[in-house]
C-alpha cells in the first residue's frame, strides 16, 4: 500500500504532528511525504519527495498576519502548475494535515481517497465551541483553502466523533517536569523589539522569548532571547513556570498537557486562533485579546494568580493511523473489519 503523507508548513504545529504520525505510519505501509509552505522554522524530521511553494500566510511583527506579503508571495500559476503536477494518482491513500496542494489535486482529479488529519478539521464540525457564528470568508477558507471532505480533527477536548486528543510529541511524554523561575514566550507574529518593550517593564521576571527573527540566543537585562528549535524550546518549556503564546494549538497543548501556567493571545486577524482562544477559556486558559503597554498590568495579575490547568492526554498516535486505515480498507472492500484482523494490524510493524 502507498501513501502520500501531505503537510503544510505554515505555522510548527503541523510539522511536530507530522513527525510523529510519519514514523508509525512507515512501521505500516510504504509512505511518501509531500510539504508545502515556508513559515515553519522547524525541520521535518523525515525525508522529503515533493516539495511545493504552496500557499502560505505571512507572519507580521505586531501581532498578526501580514496579508500584504502573503499577496505578494502568491502566485496563481505557479499554484495550479503544482496542482496540475502533484501525482496524487500513484498513491492509493493521501492523508493531508491542512496542505492545499494534494488536497486540491485530489479533487480536480478525482481522487476520492484524501481524508484530513488536522486541527483545522475539527473546527468544521458544529459541536466545537466558536463563539459568535462564523462568517462566510472563515467558512469558506476552513473549507476550501485544503478541500477535504472525509477526515480526523485534533482539538483540546474529544468534542465530536472523529476528533482526537492532541497529539504530544513522544519524547516528552518522558521527560522530567519542572518548576523553574522563567516564563516561556513563543509568540512569532511580533518582532524582538515589540516583545522586549512590553516584558522588560515587569523587570522581577526572568523571560525566555523563542522568536523566528532571533538567529543566535542573547540576552537584555531580564530578557533571554533564542531562535526557534526543538531542544532548547522543550527544555525551557519543562522547566518554567508558565507560558505566553498564541492561541494556536500544539504549543498549548503541551502547555496543557504539562500542567504549566498558561496565558494565550490570539493572532490578528485569525479566524482559527480566535476559535482556539474560545475552547481554551472554557476550559480556564487565560486568555488576553491584545498585546500592548496596556497588557503590562493583566500579565502581572497573571503571573500572580493565574492557576495552572493539568490535561490528561494520553497517547492515540497508533489508534490513530491504525483507525485511518482500518476505515480505509472497510471503505475500499465494503466489509466490515473483524477483531482479529485489527489484532493484526496492531501486533504488526507492516501490514502492506
Amino acid at each position: 500500500m502507498k501513501i502520500l503523507f501531505a503537510v503544510q508548513s505554515t505555522g510548527n504545529g503541523h510539522i511536530v504532528r507530522a513527525n510523529e504520525l510519519i514514523k508509525i505510519l512507515k512501521k505500516r505501509a510504504e509512505v511518501d511525504v509531500l510539504i508545502s509552505g515556508t513559515q515553519s522554522s522547524l525541520k521535518l524530521k523525515h525525508e522529503i519527495k515533493y516539495q511545493y511553494k504552496g500557499l502560505s500566510f505571512v507572519f507580521g511583527k505586531s501581532g498578526g498576519i501580514d496579508f500584504l506579503k502573503t499577496l505578494k508571495l502568491f502566485n496563481p500559476i505557479t499554484f495550479f502548475k503544482e496542482v496540475y503536477i502533484c501525482p496524487v494518482k500513484q498513491y492509493d491513500l493521501i492523508i493531508n494535515d491542512f496542505e492545499p496542494i494534494s488536497a486540491w489535486a485530489s479533487l480536480l482529479k478525482r481522487k476520492t481517497n484524501c481524508v484530513a488529519s488536522s486541527h483545522q478539521f475539527s473546527l468544521l464540525s458544529h459541536k466545537v465551541p466558536k463563539g459568535s457564528k462564523v462568517n462566510l470568508i472563515q467558512s469558506f477558507i476552513l473549507k476550501y483553502y485544503a478541500p477535504v471532505k472525509k477526515g480526523y480533527g485534533y482539538h483540546f477536548k474529544k468534542y465530536d466523533k472523529n476528533i482526537f486528543f492532541p497529539i504530544i510529541k513522544s519524547h516528552l511524554r518522558k521527560k522530567e517536569i519542572k518548576s523553574g523561575s522563567h516564563i516561556t514566550i513563543y509568540l512569532p507574529a511580533y518582532s524582538d523589539k515589540y516583545l522586549y518593550n512590553i516584558f522588560s517593564k515587569i523587570y522581577k521576571k526572568q523571560w525566555h522569548i523563542f522568536s523566528p527573527y532571533t538567529k543566535h540566543k542573547y540576552r537584555r537585562g531580564n530578557i533571554s532571547f533564542f531562535p526557534t528549535g526543538y531542544e532548547q524550546f522543550e527544555e525551557s518549556l519543562l522547566s518554567c513556570s508558565g507560558v505566553i503564546c498564541n492561541s494556536g494549538f500544539e504549543t498549548p497543548s503541551e502547555a496543557l498537557f504539562l500542567g504549566k501556567k498558561l496565558l494565550v493571545i490570539p493572532m490578528k486577524n485569525q479566524f482559527e486562533q480566535k476559535m482556539n482562544a474560545i475552547a481554551l477559556e472554557e476550559i480556564g486558559v487565560n486568555v488576553l485579546q491584545k498585546l500592548n503597554i496596556n497588557s503590562i498590568n493583566k500579565i502581572r495579575k497573571w503571573i500572580k494568580k493565574g492557576n495552572p490547568i493539568k490535561m490528561s492526554y494520553p497517547d492515540e498516535n497508533k489508534k490513530i493511523i491504525d483507525k485511518i486505515l482500518i476505515d480505509y480498507i472497510r471503505e475500499k472492500t465494503g466489509k466490515k473489519i473483524s477483531k482479529n484482523l485489527k489484532h493484526f494490524i496492531n501486533q504488526r510493524d507492516t501490514i502492506f
